[in-house]
């Protein structure tokens, strides 16, 4: 059996806002996702991996990473792994955006989006997986006192 790992960010700014990936697919409803992604033969560790993918993705960087959550479902005949971290974003260079994603037009469009963690603005909208949402609702202190805020 295979497993595919990933690692994903519940990033947080300095505004307390989490920031997330807006996903807009031909023919299917808008969704948001974290920022991640696969985990690759030469990442020489899960942190590596996704310091790399928030690079290719928003052009970020980030502080301190510190794995808080992890998600496993059945996946083409092996499992998904999705490592998920909290970390605090220190810059964001949306120019410097370039992962394999933004090659192809057909994937859509991966547009950041800041989301006021504080309040009730996740609940509001469709984050996926929900077990990560819910997980993000039900630990909104934590995770906030995690990256000093």
């Amino acid at each position: 059996m295979e497993v595919k790992h990933s690692a994903r960010a519940i990033l947080i700014d300095d505004n307390d806002r989490l920031v997330l990936i807006k996903r807009t697919r031909p023919g299917r409803p808008v969704y948001w996702t974290t920022p991640g992604g696969r985990v690759e033969p030469g990442d020489r560790s899960l942190e590596e991996a996704l310091r790399r993918e928030l690079h290719e993705e928003l052009g970020a960087t980030v502080g301190l990473c510190q794995q808080v959550f992890l998600l496993s479902r059945p996946k083409d005949g092996g499992v998904r792994v999705q490592h998920i971290f909290v970390a605090r974003l220190t810059e964001l260079d949306l120019t410097r955006r370039n992962g394999p994603e933004f090659e192809d037009p057909s994937r859509g469009r991966y547009d950041p989006d800041f989301i006021e963690l504080p309040d009730e603005s996740l609940a509001a909208i469709d984050l996926r997986p929900r077990a990560l949402r819910d997980f993000i609702l039900a630990n909104r202190d934590a995770l906030l006192d995690a990256v000093g805020a």
